[in-house]
């Protein structure tokens, strides 16, 4: 029988990745992390404009610029709360094709987010949802989120898109 496996919190002391694209990504080995990826037209251009004039909309009525929020921390965390609602709020609506409620397209992605686990990272859970995934995964050395996230994305959309003879990507860039 094998050991239950203990998952790390963050150590504010122990050394940090961090990488920017459009948000900020932490990883610390042998610490939980909580990914989220969704499919390339889970938002579509239409709906990112309107949460972006959302917020706008939101710091005009509060009378202030994105660059003054950092030095007003209460009204940074109300704004992040509000932005996080909207976020997930239009990501929940269920946009685009939703192909991942396909029993055999979600297969594809549970099947690749298990073929390692035990080695390159301890998985506590998954979620696969119509037209995005949420992992609780920690990596075990060597492995980092940026490399595996990066084999789970490869694989599965190429495996995806030959199953519903699509081309070009299929999971959004970030």
């Amino acid at each position: 029988m094998t050991e239950p496996v203990h998952f790390g919190a963050f150590d504010p002391h122990a050394e940090v990745e961090r990488t920017y694209r459009n948000l900020p990504h932490w990883f610390q080995l042998g610490v939980a992390t909580f990914i989220t990826f969704r499919t390339a037209d889970s938002l579509p251009q239409a709906v990112l404009r309107q949460f972006e004039r959302g917020q706008q909309d939101w710091l005009n009525r509060h009378g202030t610029h994105m660059a003054d929020l950092a030095s007003h921390s209460d009204l940074d965390r109300e704004f992040r709360r509000y932005r996080d609602r909207q976020w997930h709020g239009h990501l929940d609506r269920g946009y685009g094709e939703c192909v991942l409620k396909r029993p055999d397209v979600a297969a594809i992605v549970g099947d690749s987010l298990r073929f390692f686990e035990g080695d390159r990272y301890d998985l506590d859970s998954f979620i696969v949802m119509p037209n995005h995934v949420h992992v609780l995964v920690q990596f075990r050395h060597p492995t980092t989120l940026r490399q595996q996230t990066r084999s789970w994305l490869q694989y599965t959309a190429r495996r995806i898109n030959e199953l519903i003879g699509a081309r070009g990507p299929f999971w959004q860039s970030e």
